[in-house]
């Protein structure tokens, strides 16, 4: 924090600097956050920096690729261990189980909606495609778990954020995308038809839905105020679970795993 220890008390609150992707989606959590801590810690003025990532510049590379891991953070925890920000907020989905030596999650807030939804121009659902028609989307675990339902369905990789994506849709390059329900419920998406996949039929990502708020490790005055005005219970016991369930397989956040904990 940017105030000495042990000046977090509502007389003198701390300064607090989050960084954050450019994306709509990605101001629209870090703008949630702020708003929290604001009103969990009268007199703070939280402040958001934005940190252009690998992956924001890199459009053209595969997310399936392999070499990709923490390609949305790296550069925003390279900005947290220099200290020129206090708090990072992340998907937590997007961010590595092994993280680096001297960073650690400090909270978890409550969890929006973590299935993953159909978006379609018409209305209709997956049973309802026509064969062979083209989903929009690169992620092996969507891909697999979807093409079990749909043998005959084509898939195209398509990169950017969700308005891009959906312009892409409505433009007819794809019969539909599929995309995570947390990110048009945050976005406040309502002009489109979409449909939740039931989780007997297609499990999410481990941490979808759910936010991480990175901090450096022994920052213990932040972590407390994060743990008491942001962090939920329920959430962050189910997407710790999720985490350690994809960490013990060997995996990252680029390995096909879904898994939801309840």
């Amino acid at each position: 924090m940017t105030t000495p220890a042990g000046a977090d008390s509502p007389r003198n609150p701390p300064r607090l600097v989050l960084g954050s992707r450019g994306s709509a989606l990605a101001l629209a959590q870090a703008r949630w956050v702020q708003a929290r801590l604001a009103e969990k810690e009268p007199g703070a003025k939280p402040e958001i920096r934005i940190i252009r990532t690998e992956g924001d510049r890199s459009q053209s590379v595969p997310l399936a690729s392999g070499t990709t891991i923490g390609i949305f953070v790296r550069e925003i925890e390279e900005e947290l261990l220099s200290g020129r920000i206090d708090l990072a907020v992340h998907s937590l989905k997007d961010l590595p189980t092994a993280q680096p030596a001297g960073l650690e999650v400090a909270a978890i807030p409550a969890r929006e909606d973590p299935r993953d939804v159909l978006v379609l121009r018409d209305g209709k659902g997956l049973d309802d495609l026509p064969p062979g028609a083209v989903v929009g989307t690169g992620s092996p675990r969507r891909i697999g778990q979807i093409r079990a339902l749909r043998p005959d369905l084509r898939f195209e990789a398509i990169r950017g954020n969700v308005d891009s994506r959906i312009r892409k849709l409505r433009e007819g390059r794809v019969a539909a995308l599929v995309l995570a329900a947390a990110g048009l419920n945050r976005l406040g998406i309502r002009d489109i038809a979409f449909h939740p996949f039931p989780l007997e039929r297609v499990l999410p990502a481990p941490g979808q839905g759910a936010l991480g708020i990175e901090i450096r490790s022994g920052d213990g005055d932040l972590a407390r105020i994060l743990r008491r005005a942001l962090d939920h219970a329920h959430s962050s016991a189910a997407a710790r679970a999720e985490r350690a369930f994809l960490k013990a397989l060997g995996g990252g956040c680029q390995m096909p795993v879904g898994a939801l904990g309840t």
